[in-house]
This record gives C-alpha cells, sequence and structure tokens, in this order.
C-alpha cells in the first residue's frame, strides 16, 4: 500500500524529474543558450549537448504512468491531483534560473537526477520487498541502466565547458537546491502515506 501511495502521490515529484518537466526544461534552457551562443563559448557548447540530450529523455513520464497502471491507478486521476508547491518550487527555479540568470545553471539539476541513479540490485530488493510485479517498475529500472551513460556524457561535457567562475558557482548551487528541494519533497510524500 505504501509503495502505491508514494508512487500515485508522488507522480508530480515523478514528472518534475523525468521528461514531463525535465524536457520542457532542457528546451527552455537550449533555446535560450543558443540564443546567447553567438557570445558566449559556455552557451553554443550547452546548446549542442542539450540538443542531443532531449530526444533521450522524452516520453520518461508516460513510463511512470504506465507503471502506475501495473498498480492499478488510473493514469487520470494520477494527472488530475496537482503537485505540491515544493516540486513547483523546484521546477520554477530552474526556470528563474534559465531565464534570468544563465541556462547552464540547468546543468545542476541534470547532474543530481541522472548523477545517481539506483543499482539493478536496489530495485530488484525494492520489488522483492514490495511483492509488486517487475512491470511496476520498468521506469526506475531503465534508468538505472540508462543515467550511468547520462552522467558519464554530462560529466565530460562539464568538464569540456568553458565556464567562468560564476557559472561553476551556479550550477553548484542548483545542485544543491535540487538535492534539498527532492529530500524536502519526498520527506512530504512519504509522511503523508504514513
Amino acid at each position: 500500500f505504501v509503495i502505491k501511495t508514494i508512487r500515485s502521490r508522488g507522480y508530480g515529484l515523478i514528472r518534475a524529474t523525468t521528461s514531463g518537466a525535465s524536457v520542457p526544461l532542457m528546451e527552455a534552457a537550449h533555446a535560450r543558450a543558443d540564443a546567447m551562443a553567438e557570445d558566449d563559448p559556455a552557451s553554443a557548447r550547452l546548446a549542442i549537448y542539450l540538443a542531443e540530450h532531449i530526444p533521450e529523455e522524452m516520453h520518461h513520464d508516460e513510463w511512470a504512468l504506465n507503471d502506475l497502471e501495473v498498480l492499478g491507478r488510473d493514469r487520470s486521476s494520477v494527472l488530475a491531483k496537482p503537485p505540491s508547491p515544493t516540486v513547483a518550487g523546484l521546477v520554477g527555479a530552474q526556470y528563474y534560473w534559465i531565464f534570468h540568470y544563465h541556462p547552464v545553471a540547468l546543468l545542476g539539476y541534470i547532474a543530481v537526477l541522472e548523477g545517481y541513479p539506483p543499482s539493478r540490485e536496489q530495485i530488484e530488493d525494492l520489488i522483492a520487498r514490495t511483492g509488486h510485479r517487475p512491470e511496476a517498475f520498468r521506469t526506475v529500472l531503465a534508468h538505472a541502466e540508462l543515467d550511468g551513460h547520462h552522467r558519464s556524457v554530462l560529466d565530460e561535457k562539464l568538464d569540456g565547458l568553458p565556464l567562468t567562475k560564476e557559472q561553476s558557482t551556479v550550477i553548484g548551487l542548483n545542485a544543491m537546491y535540487t538535492v534539498h528541494t527532492l529530500a524536502r519533497a519526498i520527506d512530504e510524500i512519504t509522511n503523508r502515506s504514513g
């Protein structure tokens, strides 16, 4: 029951950390970086990275909805629930940094989301402990495989970006904000479920 509740109540968080919100964020950062590329070498390289990465992240929110259906959750009722203010704040902060500071800030958010994927063993343990069908875990299983590669590519791109001190700082600041806000959102979900 707890896993079902967390996954249905937590869809707003899942959507924020998969393509439901992340792809539009990356598209916004790509457009802004592309517009700044002529005068800003970091933006030029960021635009190239995002153009390559966006297609890899498409439709992951749909995967999560499919997983929830395996658990007996109705897709339309899950989508009807508004996301928490914490989740909205996490995503909204990304737009603020993209449009009101520099699109490179989004890399802090991406680094957190893709930097620490669960291992296959951890997911198999969760499947065993919950007793749910493996089909309910397709999204996390896919990310366990995909995000290791995505992390390597991002690390390589970050190392090659000609960042200013301020740009490096905002990436780190955003990574810390993302970790803090994700932890708060998870606490809110699990406390409502208990």
